[in-house]
């Protein structure tokens, strides 16, 4: 689906109803310098197993390995970044992943590297 308009409603309607294949490119974040570098690629779609730093927000900073990718929700859960419920349980603070940026890859998965390698040209 190509989305040709800046009208707000618009675009808050296309996030609303994006498909899967596309949820998935919408939750990129900016790889650090040294990652840029090395790959060559200036952003990547999140997965589990990444380590990111935290750029806004009240965890500004924080670094930590992503736990939990939610694309219904458009957001990541960060080990360590978490709140405190009222009766005392912690739970992880959803972040936006255009609040963050990859330190580390998680390069478990081949076809993560060949995605890079293609990008990358």
């Amino acid at each position: 689906m190509e989305l040709n308009t800046r009208q707000p409603r618009k675009q808050r309607r296309f996030l609303y109803n994006a498909p899967l294949h596309l949820r998935g490119k919408i939750m990129s974040a900016t790889l650090s310098e040294d990652l840029r570098e090395k790959y060559g690629v200036r952003n990547l779609p999140i997965r589990v197993g990444d380590k990111v730093r935290i750029m806004r927000g009240d965890f500004k900073g924080k670094e930590g390995k992503v736990a939990e990718v939610s694309l219904k929700r458009y957001r990541i859960y960060v080990e360590g970044v978490t709140q405190k419920k009222t009766d005392g349980t912690e739970v992880y603070y959803p972040v936006h992943p255009s609040n963050v940026m990859i330190v580390d890859l998680n390069l478990e998965d081949e076809r993560r590297e060949k995605i890079i390698k293609r990008r990358a040209e």
